[in-house]
């Protein structure tokens, strides 16, 4: 098969049947210099929108073909292209190859040790999870939260206004905090395993047009069902899945792994409490298992405060987007909701010693801004679509970039104290302007930029569920921030036309955008102990559950790569930021963990 790349495809090309058909089959006879009739089989690999001009809006494809004279024939299209000029690229086509699972389960090194233990069931938990499963190592599974049917109705219950379920909520619970979200399966690394990620999305019933979308996305809708397939596909592997059962704390000997203890809360009339011994546990807990950090970094882990990112939701009508990226064409059925993606970095403010990036992240065409609370008398916000990105808004977090300087002490965990801050400050400032419990703060970008309070907006009627009180948002904003937000937004205004609107709707806070944390991890994947000498034992003691007073430590001695038994992963230990990145980060420290079976 051959591979043409960099084809222009006209947008009556995305459209369904013969007509379409016939376009994209004359576009790559063109390319290929060869009779529409020499074509046996056209297969799209992917496909974008090049809306640079909005004149000439086109699709950008990369086309697989397949020539009725074979491969002889083929190779001859290849060399005639590579002398000849034009747009397109031509290339044999190299067709994906599996995920190999290498089989580890009955060693004896895998059957002399507990099996291991992955804490949560978001993205990187759920692919690190199947990966073990299929490895034969049938791996215990904890999440917290509740399975996603219980998941869906505690969150239908607070979204109408019933009190918050600290368990299980838009954060916790299975799928994770992407579960909610418009399902994005883009990510800036060029990792090895995103292919992977993309073929078991679809095999556990994603839409196979993931596959060659450049932008591809699942929808909060589809995203239930997935992530429940890929739960029953670990199950039937051999993995077990605890439900409403969370990590409680982690034991460790000579600065190896030996315990850890699991609460399950979902029982009456109290938790139960179980330590099991454990010997590699995965902790794949996410960007808001606050308490987690706390027992990880009071059991000695080496931790260290990560620069992330808050702000607000901005809203618009998703009409004015489209027009804004596809000019004449945004009403052209094969493009539907457009979406974009802003960034910039300011001049330095007073007082600051370099300037911050502002930038849009996680933006969900036709979607609603969500109550992602996890904490009481605290407001935090993010978004999400369904698969049809069909709502009337789009809406984007705009963010404000932070670190270690504008924390408040050393604490590795500091980080998550100015978050807890603007949360609560957000639920406070909701109250004091009239708001129920749990409702947002908003301000249209026209008063938020003239310091009023003002109303409603008369375009855009905002989505979060439990309603939004008006109000200045600067009064839960740290300064900084919201100086940064006014400098940025008249200037992001000139990039896309119509996002600093005076109608558009603003709405806070959003804090959990990643991880404030990292858990410092070795090239093995595993965890680094505070206090682990050169030799591998804990320092002082031959055996120890160590406490908070090693907490704050460095590594002694990196280079040796401790064998700790605990595996940071994914975005809440601090290693990705998204689905596709988490579940890329699930794969790798499951390979980490089978190959380290395969070797001692």
């Amino acid at each position: 098969m051959l591979e043409i790349s960099n084809l222009a495809l006209p947008l009556d090309a995305g459209l369904e049947g013969k007509q379409a058909e016939k376009l994209v089959r004359r576009a790559a006879a063109r390319a290929l210099n060869v009779p529409p009739s020499d074509i046996a089989e056209i297969r799209l690999l992917k496909r974008s929108v090049d809306a640079r001009k909005k004149h000439d809006v086109h699709f950008v494809a990369t086309l697989g073909v397949e020539l009725a004279g074979g491969a002889q024939t083929e190779a001859a299209a290849i060399d005639a292209a590579a002398n000849r000029k034009g747009a397109a690229n031509v290339k044999a086509h190299r067709p994906y190859e599996p995920l190999r699972v290498p089989q580890v389960g009955t060693t004896p090194q895998a059957q002399n040790e507990p099996r291991p233990i992955v804490v949560g069931t978001g993205p990187a938990g759920l692919f690190c999870a199947l990966y073990l499963a299929r490895a034969g190592l049938r791996p215990l599974v904890v999440e917290r939260g509740a399975a996603v049917d219980e998941r869906m109705a505690a969150v239908d219950a607070f979204n109408a206004g019933e009190p918050l379920d600290q368990h299980t909520n838009i954060q916790y619970g299975e799928g994770g905090a992407g579960t909610f979200s418009d399902g994005k399966l883009t990510t800036n690394i060029k990792s090895p395993w995103a292919q992977h990620v993309l073929h078991l999305f679809v095999e556990a019933g994603a839409p196979e047009e993931i596959l060659w979308q450049a932008k591809p996305h699942i929808g909060t809708d589809l995203l239930v069902d997935i992530v429940r397939n890929i739960r029953k596909q670990i199950e039937q592997a051999g993995g077990e899945v605890r439900f409403n059962t969370q990590l409680t704390a982690l034991h460790f000997e000579n600065g190896r792994l030996t315990q850890a203890e699991i609460t399950r809360f979902a029982t009456q009339p109290e938790p139960v409490t179980e330590l099991i011994p454990a010997s590699r546990v995965v902790l794949a807990c996410g960007h808001s298992a606050r308490d987690t950090f706390e027992l990880v970094r009071d059991a000695g882990v080496h931790m260290e405060q990560k620069p992330f990112s808050v702000g607000v939701r901005i809203e618009h009508p998703q009409q004015l987007i489209n027009r804004s990226q596809y000019g004449k064409a945004a009403d052209h059925p094969a493009l539907g909701a457009a979406d974009y993606k802003l960034s910039m970095h300011l001049r330095p403010q007073k007082g600051e010693e370099q300037g911050r990036g502002v930038y849009t992240f996680c933006m969900c065409p036709g979607g609603e801004v969500v109550c992602a609370a996890s904490e009481p008398e605290g407001v935090v916000v993010n978004g999400m679509s369904r698969f049809a990105r069909d709502g009337q808004n789009a809406n984007s977090a705009m963010l404000v970039g932070v670190g270690p300087e504008d924390f408040d002490g050393e604490d590795p965990l500091a980080g998550v104290k100015l978050q807890r801050e603007m949360e609560q400050a957000a639920y406070r400032t909701a109250i004091a302007a009239g708001g129920e419990p749990y409702q947002a703060p908003a301000q249209t970008v026209g008063d938020f930029l003239a310091h009023q309070a003002g109303g409603p907006s008369k375009q855009v009627k905002p989505t979060y569920a439990r309603g939004v009180a008006w109000c200045d948002l600067h009064e839960c904003l740290p300064p900084f921030v919201a100086r940064a937000m006014e400098q940025a937004l008249p200037q992001l205004d000139r990039r896309l036309h119509g996002f600093a609107d005076p109608q558009a709707v603003l709405t806070g806070v959003e804090t959990r955008s990643s991880s404030p944390v990292r858990i410092v991890r070795g090239k093995n994947m595993q965890a680094q102990l505070a206090a682990v000498s050169a030799s591998g034992c804990v320092q002082g003691e031959a055996s120890t559950s160590l406490g908070p007073s090693a907490a704050y430590g460095q590594p002694a001695d990196v280079a040796l790569e401790p064998e700790t038994g605990l595996y940071p992963c994914g975005e809440g230990a601090g290693y990705a930021g998204g689905i596709m990145s988490a579940a890329c980060d699930g794969l790798r420290v499951a390979s980490a963990l089978v190959e380290s079976l395969r070797h001692e």
